[in-house]
């Protein structure tokens, strides 16, 4: 029923989009001033389908339970000058948590010479290519394995953004909590990526990023006081569920964090490849041994309309459809992570994804994952098989 729902609203969409899809991508979303300012909105809903199979337990219960639901309600205002200056305030109603929140100079327009952009307020830090890709881009329902359990999110600090035809660079110092009041502390590092191939189409991106993250003890509404801990998990690419098929479980006396990266695109017309190599180590205090996490994904796309993925200043896009009936993009993603560190046994996962993407419009999206996934941890291995569905909108 779920999924006959989803469809129904697919296929109504279909339909208007096929009849009227370039009127659709002329949204009334902002308003341009005449001297080039330009203020406007953000926004992303999604409906999510997760139909769980093969998840029986020793005990005969079943490890997940089935669920369609909202899945992001996102809204922003933006204001930006092209090559001056943009500013962002973004809230994200569904997990109810505060996205990006800041304001971005680039340093031309009041220099004369381009020494970058410089970013100041709460933003995404740099590392992982998949984890700094716009969430409305991303080109499977959930992020891989390796990409949901290490990435850092967003934090509070400054940033820097440098391009040029050969690399580019971005590298950020953060400081204090998150705008949640969560993750005290601070983390520098930064990204770095050779382009020696970079045109509309025609992609080759190579890169590295480290971070080092120093957590901070905090204390709660009642002024308790908690030691600096973290747990390194992830949901099996499924974002309906709480449950974890692998968990480093609770690392207390966690102190230094330090992450690494390799990272790779490729584009070449309607196809593409890209992956990434991650690694996650952990010191600890007093007699807690350190932790080590590692993982890895790849994945193909094909553009079966002839399209190519969007790519600029080191990261890519959603596809911009150039027929009425949009474009269409078949993926295959293989990912794994492993949490075992003698003697923290967290288990380890691997997943293979089929992935279909329905670009009707700029503000349309619809995808498809067949998700078949591989854990073992302990005494308990669980192979799930997950279909999911999201209609995404956008602007």
């Amino acid at each position: 029923m779920r999924h006959a729902l989803l469809a129904a609203g697919i296929a109504t969409a279909a339909l208007a989009g096929t009849a009227h899809a370039y009127d659709l991508e002329d949204w009334p979303t902002h308003y341009a001033f005449g001297e080039g300012t330009d203020l406007g909105l953000v926004m992303v809903y999604r409906y999510d389908s997760n139909d769980f199979s093969d998840d029986r337990k020793p005990d005969g219960s079943n490890a997940f339970e089935d669920s369609a639901t909202n899945r992001r309600k996102e809204l922003g205002l933006y204001l930006k000058k092209k090559g001056v200056y943009d500013a962002i305030v973004d809230y994200e109603y569904q997990g109810k948590t505060w996205l990006d929140t800041n304001v971005r100079v680039y340093s031309k327009a009041f220099f004369g010479e381009d020494y970058g952009a410089f970013r100041f307020g709460y933003s995404k830090t740099p590392f992982s290519f998949e984890g700094n890709t716009a969430t409305k881009a991303d080109s499977f329902l959930e992020l891989a394995l390796p990409s949901q359990a290490m990435f850092e999110s967003r934090r509070t600090g400054i940033d820097w953004l440098f391009e040029r035809p050969l690399y580019v660079i971005n590298a950020g110092y953060y400081w204090g909590q998150d705008l949640l009041g969560d993750n005290d502390g601070t983390t520098y590092g930064g990204r770095i990526a050779w382009t020696p191939v970079k045109a509309e189409g025609n992609v080759l991106h190579l890169g590295v990023a480290a971070t080092r993250e120093d957590r901070d003890a905090t204390a709660d509404g009642r002024g308790i006081h908690h030691a600096p801990s973290l747990t390194i998990s992830t949901a099996p690419e499924a974002g309906l569920t709480p449950v974890r098929l692998v968990s480093s479980g609770a690392l207390s006396g966690a102190g230094t964090v330090d992450r690494a990266g390799l990272e790779g695109i490729w584009i070449a017309g309607p196809w593409s490849l890209q992956g990434e190599l991650l690694r996650e180590d952990v010191s600890r205090s007093g007699a807690n041994p350190d932790f080590g996490a590692s993982g890895a994904y790849v994945f193909g796309s094909w553009v079966l309309t002839g399209e190519s993925r969007p790519y600029s200043a080191g990261n890519v896009n959603n596809i911009k459809p150039e027929n009425p009936c949009g474009a269409f993009e078949l993926l295959l993603r293989y990912s794994e992570l492993d949490l075992n560190d003698a003697p923290v046994q967290g288990g380890k996962e691997h997943d293979w994804t089929l992935g279909a993407n329905w670009y009707l419009t700029s503000h349309f999206k619809f995808q498809a994952n067949y998700i078949k996934a591989y854990s073992d941890r302990g005494n308990l291995s669980l192979d799930p098989t997950i279909v999911e569905l999201r209609a995404q909108i956008m602007f």
